[in-house]
């Protein structure tokens, strides 16, 4: 099963003057793209995307304005991408079991996801979501077939439009995923199958503070027992 990811307070100075985190290319392949609902790399260190070329394109660095839609519900945030580690600063903070976070730091190397809670100070660390991943790489988990639509543009950005067919753990689901041109970072990807969907509103590449994806210092860390709920 690849590792993903792609999906809280004022630790660290705010990379923008947004309230909180959300987060959340590659060159187009033969047969399609090699990936968001969040990055995958492998365990041995591979990328898992289905098309590039890690030797010719390079992690990709940048920040964005995200909505997540699930079921209806909308979820705001700014993410912040460097190689294998995402941020994401939402808007309004999430629940899980330990309360609310407003800040969620996705670290594929360690196949964790954190989540910051700052009136306890604590940094609640719970695996990866398979089924919630925001992905920036093409190739989704238990990818089966891709087909070109065509030229599309979102965020403002020229992509090329796939429509993807998955055999994920016994659940067959089809998208429509929007590949940029110049990075090969998905910037759209929508169910058919189900009400679930990301789009970025704002994208802009641009380097990112290794810190920015790091464990705050004076936090104790806590492992989940139930996992993260996302909701608001």
């Amino acid at each position: 099963m690849p590792n993903g990811v792609l999906f809280i307070s004022r630790i660290f100075p705010q990379p923008t003057k947004t309230l909180m985190p959300f987060i959340t290319g590659e060159k187009t392949r033969k047969w399609g793209l090699c990936l968001g609902l969040v990055l995958w790399v492998g365990k041995e260190g591979m990328l898992c995307y289905a098309a590039a070329d890690t030797a010719v394109i390079p992690p990709v660095e940048f920040s964005g304005s995200l909505v997540k839609t699930i079921k209806g519900r909308q979820y705001h945030a700014q993410v912040f991408a460097k190689g294998d580690r995402l941020r994401l600063e939402y808007r309004y903070a999430i629940r899980t079991e330990r309360g609310y976070a407003a800040i969620e730091i996705i670290r594929l190397d360690k196949s964790e996801t954190w989540y910051l809670m700052a009136q306890q100070k604590e940094l609640l660390v719970t695996g990866l979501d398979p089924d919630d991943l925001l992905p920036i790489r093409p190739a989704l988990p238990g990818e089966r077939s891709r087909i070109l639509v065509g030229d599309a543009t979102a965020a403002g950005r020229a992509t090329q439009l796939f429509e993807v067919h998955t055999d994920h753990h016994g659940r067959v689901e089809r998208f429509y995923e929007w590949v940029d041109l110049d990075t090969g970072v998905v910037l759209k990807l929508v169910s058919r199958d189900r009400e679930w969907s990301f789009e970025y509103e704002r994208f802009r590449l641009s380097p990112q503070p290794a810190y920015y994806f790091e464990e705050p210092p004076g936090y104790k860390k806590r492992m989940s027992v139930t996992g993260p709920r996302g909701e608001g």
